[in-house]
């Protein structure tokens, strides 16, 4: 039931008499109760910010004199008292508050800075349970909300970044109502991201991956200039994950990252971390969400030179990923051509100094390769809800192929196979994917057909060739790879006219019997891989 609301209009000033202080992150805390003092505002504090401020040699009231009662537990009760939520609730124009107040002696807050104990950092390090419980806060969740929610007449703050905007708010003693509206929205915004992360950390060490409640939370790393397209509005949010990627590379160089860049840079790293870099380089380039090429090669800079090869009309303005640290001889080749970002492990300093030339030409050091085996999340909106699943972590390298066809295929072939999987998990369905000798040699991505997009990727492949004066496309003697089964035997029609000698597909399809016979047909080794891979 709803509860009636006492209608009593807010002030717009309301000023500032008593601070209480609490915080795990003390940057900056005790720089701003020094000006907090000099304005004559008494300090309240907790725990180890009390000792920060008092060692600091500032006049402070430790909480135990509001509430009467000592800290016990080993601090996990302090705040919990009415002494001091009854000094951050209180109505202070409504005369039974008033009463209240003054019949139990109750001191009034009118500002609280309270951060939370660092959960997020906890998990990220891989604490173990205990400790991570531990550090799950609940006196600082509990004074945030209820001085969120009395922010007629409390200001809160969360955030360090927000001292300074507070001290210039409060030059004259006093805050506005807009300012504390603003403060309260972004408590509210703070605990619901802090208790998401701590539900989700839950449902991952208790193994339920789809929890009855799921919410996901985010801190805004950067408003975006637009999103997609101009008219519409984007913020990064980063969710605290240590899985290596553009959430967590460091920007050496270059402008801002749009929300397309992000985007595109992300689905290029997640690809070429399928390829270990203990094995060969690797490089891939992604054009809009698709690898237009990916190869791998004795040096990078041949590895990025065969990739390029694939399609270097479509890598034009595209984003270039790599799995080894990024030398000057692959810079030199990459500077070329017109690239939106790199992105790499690492960066050599005479690297960087070639990519220096380019000064618009984003570079990302990303410090290391996601494993693409780690569980997580992805997660996508639609009208009304958010579908959530696991992250597509399959390797082909892991499963168990069926040889379904009279001919087994050769090792180059499986060779060739295995890697045109690979880039086919990172192709938009319906994908086909030809390789040959550790290089795509067409890709088709995106088709309502996956005849279509057969073909597709052979016209690729003959527009390769001829940029490269080659006598006929790389799909003569390819292999070629579906992330999805072959519903009808045309598709395979389609590749075996490309000139593909063989194929994997996961199969499953109820006319497998009818593509495996028109293989067998054209003596085509055909393995199936018993997984899919839809990426839409």
């Amino acid at each position: 039931m709803a509860v009636a609301s006492k209608k009593i209009p807010a002030p717009d000033e309301v000023r500032i008499k008593t601070a209480l202080l609490s915080v795990s992150d003390k940057t900056g805390i005790v720089e701003l109760a020094r000006a907090l003092n000099d304005k004559g505002i008494r300090l309240i504090s907790t725990g180890g910010t009390h000792k920060a401020l008092a060692d600091a040699g500032l006049p402070v009231s430790d909480v135990s004199e509001l509430t009467g009662f000592p800290e016990i537990m080993d601090g996990r009760v302090k705040t919990l008292h009415p002494g001091v939520h009854g000094g951050l609730l209180a109505i202070r124009d409504d005369a039974e508050h008033a009463d209240a107040m003054s019949a139990h002696g109750i001191t009034a807050i009118d500002l609280a800075v309270i951060n939370l104990y660092p959960f997020e950092e906890v998990r990220a390090k891989g604490g173990d349970y205990p400790t991570t419980v531990e550090n799950i806060d609940i006196g600082g969740p509990a004074m945030i909300r209820a001085s969120a929610k009395n922010h007629a007449y409390v200001t809160i703050v969360t955030d360090p970044a927000d001292y300074s905007p507070l001290l210039e708010e409060i030059a004259d003693g006093a805050t506005r109502y807009a300012f504390r509206q603003k403060m309260a929205a972004k408590a509210y915004a703070r605990t619901a991201a802090y208790d998401a992360t701590i539900s989700n950390w839950f449902a991952e060490v208790l193994d339920t991956p789809m929890p009855r409640h799921r919410v996901l939370g985010g801190l805004l790393r950067e408003e975006m200039r637009y999103g997609e397209n101009p008219h519409q509005k984007a913020g990064f949010y980063v969710t605290g994950e240590k899985r290596p990627g553009v959430a967590t590379a460091a920007l050496l160089q270059g402008k801002q990252l749009s929300y397309n860049n992000i985007n595109d840079t992300d689905a290029a790293f997640e690809l070429v971390a399928e390829f270990l870099p203990e094995k060969a380089p690797a490089c891939a380039i992604i054009k809009h969400a698709n690898p237009c090429g990916v190869a791998t090669a004795p040096s990078l800079a041949e590895a990025y030179r065969r990739a390029l090869a694939c399609d270097s009309t479509s890598a034009f303005g595209g984003i270039i990923a790599l799995n080894q640290e990024l030398d000057a001889e692959t810079a030199e080749e990459i500077v070329k051509l017109f690239t939106e970002v790199i992105i790499a492990p690492s960066v050599s300093d005479d690297a960087k100094a070639v990519i220096a030339r380019k000064p618009n030409l984003r570079l990302l050091a990303a410090g290391g390769l996601p494993d693409p085996r780690t569980t997580g999340l992805t997660a996508k909106t639609v009208a009304g809800g958010v579908l959530v699943q696991t992250r597509d972590n399959g390797m082909v390298e892991d499963l168990e192929l069926k040889v379904v066809t009279k001919r087994a295929p050769t090792a180059q072939e499986l060779e060739d196979m295995k890697f045109a999987f690979k880039v086919a998990k990172h192709v938009k369905s319906n994908a086909i994917v030809y390789a040959k000798d550790g290089q795509t040699a067409g890709i088709g991505a995106g088709q309502m057909s996956r005849v279509d997009s057969a073909r597709i990727a052979a016209i690729k492949a003959e527009e390769a060739a001829k940029a490269m004066g080659l006598a006929e496309p790389l799909t003569r003697g390819s292999a070629v790879a579906s992330e999805a089964f072959l519903p009808f035997a045309d598709g395979l029609l389609s590749a075996i006219a490309a000139g593909a000698t063989a194929v994997i597909q996961p199969g499953g399809s109820m006319r497998d019997e009818e593509v495996i016979a028109a293989a067998n047909e054209h003596d085509v080794a055909m393995v199936f891989t018993g997984m899919r891979h839809f990426r839409h």
